[in-house]
């Protein structure tokens, strides 16, 4: 539940419109509801801002639909990571107006006029060094625009060809977070954090070859940056950097 769908149900109690009782109810499953395989987070909005999101991968298709069921049912709305074409066929079926990404693995259901980002949401800017980086890059976009974020995408920008990341200067500086995208050598933070003022957030990639150890080697890349202000999450976490990015915006 969030903060503004709790203050409209206090306000309906305290307007008489709302029996104290029939608000109770609407409130049982707050801080948590069980199921046989999860406990789902309904206060997770309220403490974080930000509401639970389904991680799909690992779990069947039946459970997928189930916890989303549950989320819909309390906000109207749910957002799943990894999610394969299995996992969104089942929720489209529920769910007819669920929006699957195949690129991102995401699937996401918003409330009715929610699509739009708020003026004051601030402006993350996804950064992908290749082509090969934009399932991750993808993911961070997604999730930060379901967010309610506006979100803008620099593509295929990696240090092999630096000019291409040079010409778009003034969109790097323009954004309020910068999500940097890279596999390999991992070596895209660096230069850009060394443009901007903004925090970066590097996503190290599995992409490419076998001395990368599957995004070993870009992770330790970026963690020994030596440009200032970029902090770093986990191999291929599109996810944890659009969340992080979200509430470094949101303060």
């Amino acid at each position: 539940m969030r903060a503004e769908q709790l203050e409209n149900l206090l306000a309906e109690v305290a307007a008489g419109r709302l029996a104290p009782d029939a608000a109770l109810e609407r409130l049982r499953h707050l801080p948590f509801e069980d199921l046989p395989f999860a406990r789902i987070d309904h206060h997770r909005s309220l403490r974080q801002g930000q509401p639970e999101v389904v991680f799909c991968e690992g779990k069947t298709a039946e459970q997928v639909v189930s916890i989303c069921e549950r989320l819909a049912g309390m906000t109207g709305s749910f957002l799943g990571t990894r999610c394969s074409e299995h996992h969104a066929g089942a929720l489209r079926q529920v769910f007819p107006e669920a929006v699957w990404s195949p690129l991102a693995r995401t699937v996401h259901l918003l409330l009715d006029g929610t699509s739009g980002a708020p003026r004051d949401a601030g402006t993350i800017l996804v950064v992908s060094a290749g082509t090969s980086d934009l399932p991750v890059a993808e993911e961070a976009a997604v999730v930060a625009e379901v967010f309610g974020h506006r979100v803008e995408r620099l593509v295929d920008v990696g240090v092999a060809g630096i000019h291409r990341l040079f010409a778009s200067g003034e969109r790097l500086r323009a954004a309020d977070v910068i999500i940097v995208v890279a596999g390999m050598e991992g070596a895209l933070p660096s230069v850009v954090g060394g443009l901007v003022a903004a925090p970066v957030i590097a996503v190290p990639t599995s992409v490419g070859y076998g001395a990368s150890f599957g995004g070993l080697a870009a992770l330790l890349g970026m963690l020994n940056s030596c440009a200032a202000g970029v902090t770093v999450v986990n191999i291929d976490n599109g996810f944890g950097a659009a969340a992080a990015a979200s509430r470094i915006c949101r303060r």
